[in-house]
């Protein structure tokens, strides 16, 4: 019953989705106040040296960036190749190309910055086959729907629970991809294997990407998408390294997430605020004791 309403959406021309956006901004701000309080407290942890003025400043940008994410989403369903390739632009995917040509698999890490809807696009622009990991959503039928609207760019989306095994299969086989992966958030707490600090907080991190590209030699690149101005993106590909087994246990990780928080400091008010990164501050040394009782 929704997925025709969401479609018909879909249909309509930006400008038209961006009038509805300004309207449930409003609600969703100044009426429901949907974690507000969450938004505030991240905020106030990664920028410690801001005042109140400030923090609320970037809450408020950040909620209006954050509606207007949720209309983009909704594009996604019918947007044309034409209008995402004027609306999401790739400064430099040679980069990924050229290693693509070198025969070589490449691990995408990136974060939840800008616009990470809209990346499904990114097999136009690469001589590459494109997997993305992503949460499986509990309906079965808008899950087919989004994955089909995905697949028509060339992107393959593979639950979570199952990328590692996908990744497995294909590199036993000897099949040159590359996989994307969002790193920023937080893992479960009883899945952690490595602490450090990001945004001024020591947090628990997912270091899967790292663990992958060692144990397959595979090139790691960053994905930074910057917003240009409303609807309009642009995504800039770094390399972290093109040789994974020379760096230090974690080291990969920790240059992932020095580039993350420089990127996100940037623009700060296009980072998912919403989703509780720091839910487990200060537990490292409940978790250190856990751990060490686990070993003995």
């Amino acid at each position: 019953m929704v997925y025709p309403f969401i479609w018909v959406s879909s249909r309509l021309p930006m400008r038209i989705l961006y009038i509805f956006s300004d309207f449930f901004f409003l609600i969703l701000y100044y009426i429901v106040g949907y974690r507000k309080k969450v938004v505030e407290a991240n905020i106030k942890i990664a920028f410690p040296t801001k005042n109140e003025s400030e923090i609320n400043k970037i809450s408020k940008k950040f909620f209006k960036h954050f509606v207007d994410l949720i209309f983009e989403s909704i594009k996604a369903f019918s947007i044309s190749k034409k209008e995402i390739d004027k609306r999401y632009k790739y400064t430099n995917a040679s980069l990924i190309n050229n290693y693509a040509k070198q025969g070589k698999s490449i691990v995408l890490l990136g974060a939840h910055q800008a616009n990470w809807e809209w990346v499904f696009a990114l097999p136009q622009h690469l001589n590459i086959s494109c997997y993305g990991a992503y949460t499986k959503l509990q309906n079965p039928y808008f899950e087919k729907v989004i994955k089909s609207s995905r697949r028509k760019y060339g992107f393959d989306g593979v639950p979570s629970q199952l990328f590692n095994k996908r990744i497995n299969e294909r590199q036993a086989k000897g099949i040159q991809s590359l996989y994307i992966l969002l790193s920023d958030q937080s893992p479960q707490l009883h899945r952690a294997r490595y602490w450090t600090n990001f945004l001024n907080e020591k947090v628990p991190v997912h270091t899967g990407a790292e663990v992958l590209a060692k144990k397959y030699d595979l090139v790691v690149i960053n994905m930074n998408t910057t917003k240009i101005k409303r609807g309009y993106f642009e995504t800039t590909f770094e390399l972290i390294t093109d040789n994974a087994k020379d760096f230090d246990k974690n080291q990969i990780t920790d240059k992932f997430l020095e580039v993350t928080e420089r990127n996100i400091k940037a623009q700060p008010e296009c980072y998912l605020w919403s989703h509780k990164r720091f839910k487990h501050k200060g537990k490292y040394n409940e978790w250190l004791e856990k751990t060490k009782k686990h070993r003995n």
